[in-house]
């Protein structure tokens, strides 16, 4: 009798993979049929300007994305902030009768600031261009192709927030249209969450978690942010690492001085400032700030494992990167860094520097400092550890927004300001034995032949902690772009079959039971 069991329990697996197959293979025939189409209206919504503060062209991208949403069947509704000007999440539902699970699918539509001059020459961040390879493997620009024009999937497109995050809301409203029009009824009910403050922190995210807590509640959340792993294989990840910025901006001398007459007399503010940070890291990477490390809450063995069975890419990012060292300990891998907190350096800026260099003493200098944070890390304490560390140095701290004193100046030799930045939220983990979570990951591998690569946390930051907070939930990241996309940087980009495997992806996730 256990044999004609386990014989009948093969057959249903086999029935279940074959079913899986044919919804894949119905889901790609959509796409492929309608290429141009798609790629037209993302190239629309990749061409609006979409920084917090350029509050017009936010608000056209929130209309944007409404329009689309109306196209595809989705009533879009606003949700907004108590706070009065701040940038509404979209939000649309699909009911479906004797529904047993809800799940909300979220990316964001805000993206990074930009420095066009930082850009390569011919691109504009807010300009969708087509190249036909990336630009740091000899890729040039090309038409942007017409309908019925072939479309290479190694093709690339180029622009600000095309792989972070307006490629997440392009898979999830195309896996949902491919879904529907191939022809597929869901079994759960979708909901669909999209942010406008997630790169500038998320400061009002809990205003509206709040406000709308109804309506939001779920089983589950499913995040579209972040890439695929390096190694181009698909992969779920249960947690993000917490994020907050600091400027520490280091004083010298009232006016700028020659550094003829001055120098080796006068100290500089730039010298200090990079021996100050110098004092913050050891050479092997290992952050010097005092109890830095104290609160992380170590891994489960499961998680453990998981990170045990991650393909090696180091070799692979060295050559890639044009790097022969990396931080840490000799051996120590990507995943196993990125499971630890940690103190960046975004950018240091004092006197001129190129052409502009000029033999003076500057006034100030500042760095940027990024703090990356693991589960047991609380934003605020760890920016205290850090000040902690400064006065430690010999600094007099000023945390106040205001320039110090001639008393001030007069009294200590060494004066830094420090502040903090508007956001930033504290790191987040699901349990990867959860039986939704075990659901999540056999949808994904209906996608792909090769295992789906599991990560307990990803080094990126998002605000799932304020979504376990205020809503109790649970939530799972499910990127969709290369892993050599720029998000953040200059150049951003996102390859083209990465878009398509993106909508595969998202239409399996609508077809949980």
């Amino acid at each position: 009798m256990i044999k004609i069991y386990t014989i009948f329990a093969l057959i249903l697996v086999q029935i279940s993979a074959f079913a899986q197959s044919s919804y894949i293979e119905k889901i790609q025939s959509f796409r492929k049929a309608n290429e141009s189409q798609l790629l037209d209206e993302y190239l629309k919504l990749v061409s609006i300007p979409n920084i917090v503060t350029d509050t017009i062209n936010i608000q056209k991208t929130a209309q944007f994305i409404a329009s689309m949403m109306e196209r595809r069947g989705i009533k879009p509704q606003f949700l907004e902030a108590k706070t009065k000007g701040v940038p509404p999440s979209i939000f649309g539902e699909i009911l479906t009768p004797n529904a047993t699970k809800t799940i909300i699918f979220y990316a964001h539509y805000d993206g990074q600031p930009v420095n066009p001059n930082q850009w390569a020459e011919g691109l504009k961040p807010f300009e969708a261009v087509f190249m036909d390879a990336a630009l740091d493997k000899g890729g040039k620009r090309i038409p942007v192709p017409q309908k019925g024009e072939n479309i290479n999937p190694t093709w690339r497109i180029y622009g600000r927030s095309t792989s972070d995050d307006k490629g997440g809301i392009f898979a999830i409203l195309n896996g949902y249209d491919a879904m529907i029009k191939s022809g597929f009824k869901p079994s759960i009910n979708i909901k669909f969450f999209f942010e406008g403050e997630e790169e500038a922190g998320s400061s009002h995210l809990p205003e509206i978690l709040e406000k709308y807590k109804n309506k939001l509640q779920s089983d589950l959340w499913i995040i579209c942010d972040g890439p695929v792993h390096q190694t181009g294989v698909k992969q779920v990840v249960f947690g993000v690492r917490g994020d907050v910025n600091m400027d520490i901006r280091v004083y010298g001398p009232k006016r700028p001085l020659h550094s003829g007459h001055y120098g080796n007399w006068i100290e500089n503010p730039a010298m200090k400032l990079v021996q100050l940070l110098s004092s913050m890291k050891d050479k092997n990477g290992k952050v010097l700030v005092k109890e830095f490390y104290d609160d992380v809450v170590p891994l489960s063995e499961t998680e453990k494992k998981a990170i045990s069975q991650v393909p090696s890419v180091e070799k692979q990012l060295k050559n890639e990167l044009g790097v022969a060292s990396t931080e840490g300990n000799e051996g120590e891998s990507l995943i196993e860094r990125i499971s630890l907190p940690s103190l960046n350096i975004n950018g240091i800026q004092s006197a001129n520097i190129g052409k502009l260099a000029a033999n003076v003493i500057p006034t100030v200098a500042i760095a940027a400092i990024d703090l990356r944070l693991v589960l047991g890390n609380d934003q605020q304490r760890q920016v205290q550890k850090v000040i902690n560390h400064i006065k430690e140095q010999g600094y007099f701290v000023i945390t106040e927004d205001r320039e110090p004193t001639d008393e001030e100046r007069q009294k200590y030799g060494n004066i830094a300001r420090v502040s903090g930045k508007l956001g930033g939220y504290n790191a987040q983990r699901t349990k990867m034995d959860l039986p939704i979570a075990q659901e999540v990951i056999k949808a994904v591998q209906t996608t792909q032949k090769e295992p789906v690569v599991l990560l307990p946390s990803g080094g990126g930051s998002l605000p799932l902690y304020m979504f376990e907070q205020i809503l109790k939930a649970n939530t799972i990241t499910v990127g969709i772009a290369n892993h050599d996309n720029n998000q953040h940087a200059e150049n951003e980009n996102i390859r083209i079959q990465n878009l398509w495997n993106g909508i595969e992806t998202y239409a399996a996730l609508m077809m949980l039971k």
